[in-house]
């Protein structure tokens, strides 16, 4: 949200985890894998930092969480290889990948874009400028 409020201006891990009050080791490892997906560039150097390498109305939140989360299993029965006893007769499992389906299907609807600059202006909050934010 910080780099979408900023726009193509770059950031530095320092700033953001100012900002938000969080760890910068924590924030590097979450940039590394946002990195990795595809989602944000680095500049090195004097004068780097990150930004977004999409435009925020490119970036699906329901693409971002499937992409970053590596285990979605709500319970362990969802797990791979799991040695649920009673798996046979059990019908939450089923509950459980339809709510998860649910969530994903709404996820879905939403970019970036929205949750910067609908319904409450939170690009202004981050300290970006609505009328900046690219329309292309």
């Amino acid at each position: 949200m910080y780099l979408g409020a900023k726009n193509e201006n770059l950031a530095t891990i320092a700033e953001i985890a100012t900002f938000y009050k969080i760890s910068e080791n924590h924030l590097m490892k979450v940039v590394h894998q946002l990195g990795s997906h595809g989602y944000i560039e680095t500049v090195r150097g004097k004068g780097g930092g990150m930004r977004l390498k999409h435009l925020p109305k490119k970036i699906n939140i329901g693409d971002v969480i499937r992409s970053m989360e590596t285990d979605l299993a709500l319970v362990e029965c969802m797990k791979k290889g799991s040695k649920c006893q009673i798996h046979s007769a059990c019908t939450l499992k089923g509950i459980l990948n339809e709510a998860l389906e649910g969530m994903f299907l709404i996820l879905n609807k939403y970019t970036l874009e929205d949750i910067i600059v609908k319904p409450n202006n939170l690009i202004r909050f981050l300290g970006g400028k609505k009328e900046k934010v690219p329309k292309a």
